[in-house]
This record gives structure tokens, sequence and C-alpha cells, in this order.
């Protein structure tokens, strides 16, 4: 029950009981109305904007994101580079290296090629930033593998380029006998007469004369596979095997200063001059085989000779005189 409330009446001198007006009542009532409206209000307007006001732990989070998007660029830029170094080395590689040891090339497509087949970026789907992190998934995956493809194809060059080195050193490039040894260069390869049948036919390698004893040289890198004198018309002669299909010959020896499966290096002394087996004089009767044939020796004094040298020795070697064996 509420209370009754009175004032007091001056003109009066009495207290007075205080009528409640019905308008007025009215008033609070809306007055009251309009607060609960403005409060429902603002609570809307703190609902809508919640996503917007970040806790601190959502404000670290956020900076975290930034971080790693950030981290995920300076990545992709780093792999940019990456890719125009492998680029380069690639073009090399096809075009310098493996062109100079004679290797196919390695197709762009094999180079460049993807990952098909299964989804290998499935865990990595749902996320907010999904499609940045796939994508430099993807493309750091395929660097990898092109490196891969590099580095293999590095080291078939290097194997070749150790093969190369050894297959220069095995090649029979020297002369034999030096310059300064000789006495006259008395027959080269091709058609000769026969010393002893005085008939024209085949002389299959080249002749130094030279006084006996001077100092034979092995020509090439190889393993002796002969060193003996049952070869016939050859005398004492040395084969070296210089592997590559190469083989040399040195015929009519005085003496060996080799044995058989001793590996020498171009430029060992092998022997001395001679005149075994069938020789008319001392000399040194020299063949070069390549797989399996004879082959002109001339071609193959790049080793010690000058230009000067080599042309006089070509001279020489053309002129169809009597051989000596």
């Amino acid at each position: 029950m509420s209370k009754v409330k009175y004032y007091y009446d001056s003109e009066t001198l009495s207290y007075r009981k205080i009528e409640k007006k019905k308008g007025r009542r009215l008033g609070i009532f809306l007055l009251s109305l309009l607060g609960m409206v403005l409060s429902g209000f603002l609570l809307l307007l703190v609902y809508l904007n919640l996503p917007y006001v970040e806790t601190p732990k959502e404000k670290t989070l956020k900076r975290e994101l930034a971080n790693m998007e950030l981290q995920y660029e300076l990545l992709n830029k780093k792999m940019a580079q990456a890719e125009n170094v492998l680029s380069e080395i690639a073009e090399r590689d096809n075009n310098l290296y493996r062109v100079y040891f004679e290797a196919n090339p390695i197709p762009e497509e094999q180079r460049k090629a993807g990952f098909g087949g299964v989804n290998r970026y499935k865990d990595l789907e749902g996320f907010d930033n999904s499609k940045l992190i796939i994508s430099s998934s993807k493309r750091l995956d395929v660097l990898t593998k092109q490196i891969v493809v590099q580095s293999r194809s590095l080291d078939e060059i290097a194997q070749l380029a150790e093969e190369k080195e050894q297959l220069l050193a095995a090649i029979p490039a020297i002369q034999p006998v030096n310059n300064e040894d000789l006495t006259r260069m008395a027959s080269g390869f091709g058609y000769r007469t026969d010393p002893f049948t005085k008939a024209r036919k085949m002389h299959w390698g080249m002749d130094f004369t030279a006084p006996r004893g001077t100092p034979i040289y092995a020509s090439g890198d190889g393993i002796v596979s002969r060193a003996d004198n049952s070869a016939s018309g050859y005398g004492n002669h040395i084969r070296i095997d210089h592997g590559y299909g190469y083989e040399s010959l040195y015929a009519h020896l005085y003496k060996y200063n080799v044995r058989k499966g001793q590996r020498v290096k171009r430029g060992d002394l092998i022997g001395f001059v001679g005149s075994t087996g069938r020789s008319e004089a001392p000399h040194l009767h020299y063949e070069v085989f390549k797989d399996g044939d004879r082959i002109n020796p001339i071609n193959f004094y790049y080793g010690n000779l000058s230009p000067e040298e080599f042309a006089e020795l070509l001279k020489k070697s053309q002129q169809e005189n009597q051989s000596l064996d």
C-alpha cells in the first residue's frame, strides 16, 4: 500500500493531502518507457559492434597473423630470387656444360614438372590464409624438385668432366721419340715400298729413325698389355691399352723399360730404339689403334709438337718412300 503524502497549507494553517495527477503518472510511464527503449538501443549497438572490440589476446593473435603474412611474402621474394638463379644455372647447364661434354640437355618440362595425383595440401585448406599458404608450399616444393634435378645433373657433369680428363690423358697425343733424337722420319702411314720384297703395300704405322738405344716414351696414359717378341715381324715390342678404345704399339725395340700389366703415364720411358724383328735398320715402328682399327698416328701429335714441327712432320710422312719394316 503506497504512502499517503501531505503538505502544509499556510493559508489554512493545516496539512492537506497531496493528490496525484493522472497526467503526471502518464508522463512518468512514458519517460520510463523511453529510457528502456534507449537502453535497449545502446545494448544493440554494443552487441553489433562487439566483433570490433578486441581483447588483448585477440590483439596478440592478430599481430602474429600479420607477422606470418609478412614472413610468407618475404619467403616468396626469396623463392623468386632462387628461381632466377636456378634458371640461369639450368641455362648454362643445358647450353654450355652438357654441350661441351656431349650430354643430352634436360627437357624444360622435366625441370619444372609439378606434383600430380593426390592432393598434397589438403591439410592446409579451410583457413583464412589457405590460398597464400598452399601457393607458397607448392612453389617451394617445385623449387626443391628443380634443385634436386639440377644437383643430379651437376653430379653427372662432374662425372663426365672426370671421365673427359681421363680420356684426354689416355689419348696417345705425343710423339714417342723426341725430335732432337731423330735421324729422320723415314716413313709415314699409307702405301709404301717394302724394303724386302720391293712391292708396294700398306704401311700401318710411322717409322722414326734414331740410333740404337734412343729413349721411347708412352704417348698416353694406360696399361701395358704386351711387352714381348712373340708377334710376327715386330720383334721386341710393347702394346699399351689406353682405354676408351685406344691402343698404341711400339715395335723393333732394343730393350724394354716396362713389364706387362704395368700402369704408365704419358711421357714415361717405356723402352729403347732397336732393330729387332723384320727391320732393316734401327728405328721405332709406331702404330695407333681405335676400336681395333689402325688409324694414322699423324693425327695425334698435338701434345708436344709446335705448329711448324707438325707441318714439317706431316710433309715428310706423306712422301711415298721405302719403309724400314
